[in-house]
């Protein structure tokens, strides 16, 4: 029977308040970004990590977007859904059609220039290819049984539309 091998020494970690930039951000995130918010309320620019900074503005960007490009999926999921098997239909799907909306709405309110953005999403043929897919595994239904472009449009983000004959829920 062999011996178990030593271990290796553990080097002590290093304090937060002697890292610095790359170093930090590389080690402790949030202690980074305290590090970056508290930097730049003090003034003190040229100790920003800049380049870690930069990338990390970019990216909240980048996840608004997807944010966005996510929940329209998910309420054209659920609209489809109600649309074309209106007899599954539960107070889930109902529920999160309206809290889609409402999400959607608080992000575009939040970020303004997303806007256009939303425009552009709805007409998206990727995002409601995949919206399709979803509803498809989810009902059974076969994926040739959804519009091949999406049929919603702006109608999609109003809290009275809801596609097929009805009827339809009062949310007044």
């Amino acid at each position: 029977m062999s011996k178990p091998s030593p271990e290796r020494p553990v080097s002590p970690a290093k304090p937060v308040a002697d890292m610095q930039g790359g170093d930090l951000y590389d080690e402790d995130f949030v202690a980074w970004i305290e590090r970056q918010a508290a930097l730049l309320r003090a003034g003190t620019l040229t100790a920003l990590d800049r380049a870690n900074l930069a990338e990390e503005l970019e990216d909240m960007g980048k996840a608004k977007r997807q944010e966005l490009r996510s929940r329209l999926e998910v309420l054209l999921t659920h609209l489809l859904k109600y649309q074309f098997q209106p007899a599954m239909c539960t107070g889930s799907w109902l529920g999160t059609v309206g809290g889609q909306r409402h999400r959607i709405e608080d992000v575009v309110e939040e970020s303004p220039s997303l806007r256009p953005l939303l425009a552009e999403l709805l007409e998206d043929a990727k995002l409601y290819r995949r919206a399709a897919q979803k509803a498809a595994l989810e009902t059974g239904l076969p994926a040739g049984s959804f519009p091949p472009v999406n049929p919603y449009g702006r109608q999609a983000l109003e809290d009275r539309f809801w596609p097929g004959p009805g009827p339809h829920p009062d949310l007044d």
